[in-house]
């Protein structure tokens, strides 16, 4: 690896307990010790990438997302083929009798029998049973180690997180927020990572707005308070909550404007490099067609468990997203939108030169 000091070229035993062997300062990350991606430099370069060259400020929930070296997804996959208790009670069944006729007489029955006899055996031993086996996703690093590193080493060594980067830890504090006078609209955001990072960029003040924080499930009663004539912008995931979410905000809000900002499915479902995670929450593909107006392959692919989520889109991108959706809500009318009308082609693609996976296997999206 380069040292992030001298840029001299160490081997591992120049490097040992994170100290250059050339001009003898600590670094924070070494790849050997704390997985492939993990260094200093690469850490450095992808953050500055994401503040948009320190104008922005990201969370570590974010920056995690673009230094990601994997990701995989499988859907959960039913048994398939025959037990083996199942399998060789029948194929004994068939090959004792068999076995028998062979001992016992003589000539073509004979040689009848002991083929059938043959024939079983190879047939049960050939045979193979793949056990049902549930959803799973994982990402490299882990969202904890990761966390970890910028936390632990990152912090002992620098004494402070990347630039621009702020936690959005459960212990973190709450970055301070600007008065925003009277709002114009309000934002319902269903991610703490990507209403940290809204925060922490003064958007609420800057558009005006009121930012709600709360989970799809319990999103009507934090609106409860939300006086009815503003217009209100959804920002979700790619879920299946996520996608109803807007839908019955506009049933349990008539007249009202609600615009779905949220990140669509058909976006990242099979789009490459996009991260897919799995979820405990099991929606029916007919209610998703029928009230968010999902495609039928969108609506399939949030039924079987999976979903993307908007703390992933790059922060530049997602800063304008929540920008134009606030334009849209402010000059909108309630006849004139629509459950999709959310960016269904954002995000397009990352901000240039933002460092992506090195190797992704997304086994439902081909």
């Amino acid at each position: 690896m380069i040292c992030p000091h001298c840029a001299e070229r160490l081997t591992a035993r120049e490097r040992t307990g994170q100290r250059c062997a050339r001009c003898r300062r600590l670094f924070a990350l070494d790849p050997r010790v704390h997985g492939r991606g993990m260094h200093d430099l690469r850490i450095r370069r992808i953050a500055e990438q994401a503040t948009d060259g320190g104008r922005l400020k990201v969370t570590v929930t974010q920056l995690w997302y673009l230094c990601r070296t994997s990701s995989a997804v499988m859907a959960a996959q039913p048994a398939r083929g025959i037990r083996p208790g199942v399998r060789w009670a029948v194929a004994l069944g068939v090959a004792l009798p068999a076995l028998g006729v062979g001992l016992l007489v003589q000539g073509w029955a004979a040689a009848l029998g002991v083929t059938a006899t043959v024939i079983a055996v190879v047939v049960a031993s050939s045979l193979r049973h793949r056990p049902a086996s549930a959803a799973w996703w994982s990402v490299s690093p882990t969202e904890s180690v990761f966390r970890q590193l910028m936390t632990g080493p990152w912090q002992r060594t620098y004494g402070e997180l990347p630039p621009g980067v702020v936690d959005d830890g459960p212990r973190a504090p709450e970055p301070r927020a600007s008065a925003t006078g009277r709002p114009r609209a309000v934002l319902l955001c269903t991610d703490h990572a990507v209403a940290v990072f809204l925060r922490a960029n003064d958007l609420p003040a800057r558009l005006r707005i009121r930012l709600v924080e709360s989970p799809p499930n319990i999103a009507h009663a934090s609106l409860a308070d939300v006086p009815a004539g503003l217009p209100v912008v959804v920002l979700h995931d790619a879920s299946a909550l996520g996608a109803l979410l807007a839908p019955l905000l506009r049933l349990a809000r008539p007249g009202g404007v609600v615009v779905d900002a949220g990140l669509p499915v058909a976006a990242v479902r099979t789009r490459e490099g996009a991260v897919h995670r799995v979820s405990g929450t099991s929606v029916d593909a007919a209610d998703l067609r029928a009230v968010a107006g999902l495609p039928e392959a969108d609506a399939a692919w949030l039924a079987d468990g999976l979903w993307s989520p908007l703390a992933a889109v790059p922060p530049l991108r997602l800063e304008s997203a929540v920008t134009a959706a606030v334009a849209r809500a402010l000059t909108a009318r309630p006849a004139a939108l629509r459950s999709t009308d959310g960016f269904l082609t954002w995000p397009a693609g990352a901000p240039a030169g933002t460092d992506a996976p090195s190797s992704t296997k997304e086994a439902t999206s081909g």
